[in-house]
């Protein structure tokens, strides 16, 4: 399969892909939410201003990977938030949703304190929930070449070093 039938031709999007994709979008959300969730439990923040700091850091942490990698392409930085904003928006945003109303649901989880097993296994089991549920919406993205398909095009681009990104 070429290249722009990966992208652009819908059956042609594999789902290794898009777990790839989704599995990349979630290590920057999931910095995000850890350090949100942590910081927000440890200052004694309420369950709601834990849960938005948790979200506004796991898309700063979300684009900023995906911003360094497009950046290392040689790439401005003005066209890598672009790129940024392009694939990963809608990934974050679901995943984000998914996640903190797992946490949320699960009985006394934001209150249990950052030493308590439930605490650490309500957000593990929060972020699995996001991937999963997540990996169908980036495969139909990137089969109408849009979510990571927009990322595609700066791998292995060279960077203006003459290395490889």
């Amino acid at each position: 399969m070429n290249h722009s039938t990966h992208h652009a031709g819908g059956t042609g999007t594999s789902w290794r892909m898009a777990a790839q994709a989704t599995l990349h979008c979630l290590t920057g959300c999931a910095i995000g939410e850890v350090l949100g969730m942590v910081v927000g439990t440890a200052l004694g923040l309420s369950t709601w201003s834990t849960v938005v700091l948790a979200i506004v850091l796991a898309f700063v942490f979300g684009y900023g990977l995906t911003m360094r990698g497009v950046l290392l392409a040689g790439v401005d930085v003005r066209t890598a938030l672009k790129v940024a904003l392009a694939a990963d928006t809608i990934s974050i945003t679901v995943m984000e949703i998914l996640d903190n109303a797992v946490i949320v649901v699960v009985p006394g989880a934001m209150e249990a304190g950052l030493t308590s097993g439930l605490f650490w296994a309500s957000l593990a089991f929060a972020l699995v929930v996001a991937f999963v549920l997540t990996v169908p919406i980036n495969r139909w993205l990137i089969s109408r070449g849009r979510g990571h398909a927009v990322v595609h095009q700066y791998h292995h681009r060279p960077a203006p070093d003459g290395s490889a990104s």
